[in-house]
This record gives C-alpha cells, structure tokens and sequence, in this order.
C-alpha cells in the first residue's frame, strides 16, 4: 500500500512540477519575442519532458534500466496516440505550423539511429554521448531559427506592422517566473524519487517486470504534463504549439534523456522492448507522416482510432513481458 502511495503522490507532484516548469519556461519565450512552435519544439517540450529524464536516470541509478527504457519509449507512444488523440477528440486541428515535416523527418532519423544503437543489447556511454551529440545539433539549429524569428518579430513590432496580442503577453512578473522555474525543478527532482520507488513496490507486488510498469503506468504518469500542455493548447487553437510539444518531447525523450542516462549508467535492453515496444514506437511515428505531408490534418474519427489504439497497446505491454 506504501508502494502505491509513494507512487501516486511521486507521480501528481511530477505533473504539478512539470506544469510550473513549464508555464514559467512560456512566460520568458514570451518576454524573448520565441514563436509558438518553437516554444512547443523546444522550451515547452524540454520541460514536460524533464519528469522522464530525472525518472530514467532514478531508475538507471537503481539498477532498473528497464524502467529507464520504458519510460521514455511508453512516453514516445503516449505523446503520439493520446497526447495527440485526446485533443482531437475534443476538437479536430491541422499540422499546417512551419517546422512539422522538418522536425518529424528528424524524429524519424534519430529513432532509426536509437534502434541501431540496441540491437546488440547495450546503449553504452559512448553511445549515449553519440545521442547527447546529436541533441546539441538540434538544438543549436532550434535556436539559431528561434534567434531569426525573434528578430523578425521585434522588427516588425518597431515598425509598427506587428500588434502584441494578449496571448503574446506574459501574464507572470519576472520574480513570480523565478519562483515558478525553482519549484518546478526542486519538485521533478523529490516526484522523481517518489515515483521510482513507488514502480518498483508496484511491479515487484504485482509480479511483473519493472519494463512493463515503466511503459504503461509510469510512461503515462510522466506523460501527464504533455497532456495537459497539449489539451491547453487545443483548447486555444494552438496547434503549432501542441504538435511541437510532442514532436520535441519525443525528439529530447530519445537524445537528451536516454543520452544523458547512458552517460551516467549503461543500459541492458530488455528483450520484450525489442520484440514489440520499439517497433511499435516506429510504426506510430510513421503514421504520422502522411497526416504532415498529405492530409496535414487530424480529425475527432482519427483521435478516437489513436487514443482507442494507446488502451490496446497498454493491454499488449503485460502480455509482451509476462
């Protein structure tokens, strides 16, 4: 009962703190003039991402490499099915945001390169400074467009061709965006904690392996503050916004957090992950493709499909590892 207990307040404070980070982090892009799609590829889906970053390097710490795994490819298929489903279902939105192809082609790449990475059964720490490498590239391109567009929007608001808009506008004070960065991290790093002992209470209670806990319930719980971001977003017709969160999560989940874990700690790749959970990560960011190049849209019927297909993978995790 303890087990639970740590992991259900491990994983509430984990999205409590993941949100402040967050909604701190968008109130300095907005004082930096950052558009929201780069806000959405980068700031926003760092920091939603960093409840599985301090989760995976708990768990690689613990000799749970597993749980490491699983969390960030269980959170890569939550981000796409249900981060991206759930929101469809309320209302249909399109990938028309510049930057969505560019970035899933990417997303793409780099999940081939982590595939090959595996298959002899190790992500070494070389390795991870290989994935480390590659996020850095990312990142630097990200903020070399970011730079580019934050001068152009400056220029154009001193010309007087651009109005601010209320949603342009932070709606924190310069302290209070402090207070809201320091709670966050301080509170990822104890839900951090919380949660990794509570998953693997939880897994050796139920008798299962602690991959299957880190695919499903942890990936999920860790996935929460995409969700909400993602729902937030929909809700304001941001759907640049939304679909840079989960294309930039997913991109950070496999470089920064499986990169920055490997450095630290080695990890052993289980077999099922191998058999199924990988490959069933690839097939959904290829499923993305033709709704970015071709029908560059996501309707309520496809968001169904989508959150409907995330309950059945669930169902495939325990059968996978049992």
């Amino acid at each position: 009962m303890l087990h639970i207990l740590f992991l259900f307040f491990g994983l509430a404070l984990l999205a409590i703190s993941g949100d402040a980070l967050v909604r701190g982090a968008l109130n300095a892009a907005k004082i930096m003039h950052i558009p929201t799609i780069i806000t959405g590829l980068t700031i926003v889906a760092f920091g939603t991402s960093a409840p599985e970053l301090i989760v995976s390097v708990e768990a690689a710490l613990n000799n749970a490499p597993g749980l490491a795994l699983g969390n960030v490819i269980g959170s890569n298929v939550a981000n796409t099915l249900l981060v991206l489903g759930a929101p469809a279902i309320i209302a249909s939105f399109a990938l028309v945001a510049g930057g969505i192809r560019r970035s899933l082609v990417f997303l793409l790449a780099i999940s081939l390169i982590f595939i090959l990475l595996m298959l002899d059964g190790t992500i070494s720490r070389f390795e991870g400074l290989i994935l480390f490498a590659l996020l850095i590239i990312y990142l630097t391109y990200s903020g070399i467009i970011a730079n580019r567009s934050r001068n152009e929007t400056l220029k154009e608001i001193a010309d007087g061709t651009k109005d601010q808009t209320d949603e342009d506008k932070p709606d924190l004070t310069l302290p209070w965006i402090l207070a809201f960065l320091a709670f966050g991290v301080v509170g990822l790093g104890i839900g951090g904690k919380l949660t990794i002992a509570g998953a693997l209470g939880v897994a050796e209670m139920l008798g299962v392996a602690d991959t299957a806990v880190g695919l499903s319930i942890v990936a999920l719980g860790t996935s929460l503050p995409e969700l909400a971001a993602s729902i937030a977003a929909g809700l304001r017709r941001q759907a640049g916004m939304m679909i840079g969160n989960v294309l930039g999560s997913s991109i950070f989940n496999i470089l920064g957090i499986i990169g920055i874990t490997a450095m630290i700690v080695p990890l052993n790749v289980p077999a099922s992950i191998m058999r199924l959970d990988i490959w069933v990560m690839l097939a959904i960011f290829l499923f993305l493709l033709p709704m970015a190049f071709i029908t560059r849209k996501i309707t309520r019927l496809l968001g169904w499909a989508m959150t409907i297909g995330y309950i059945i993978y669930i169902v495939l995790i325990f059968a996978n590892v049992s």
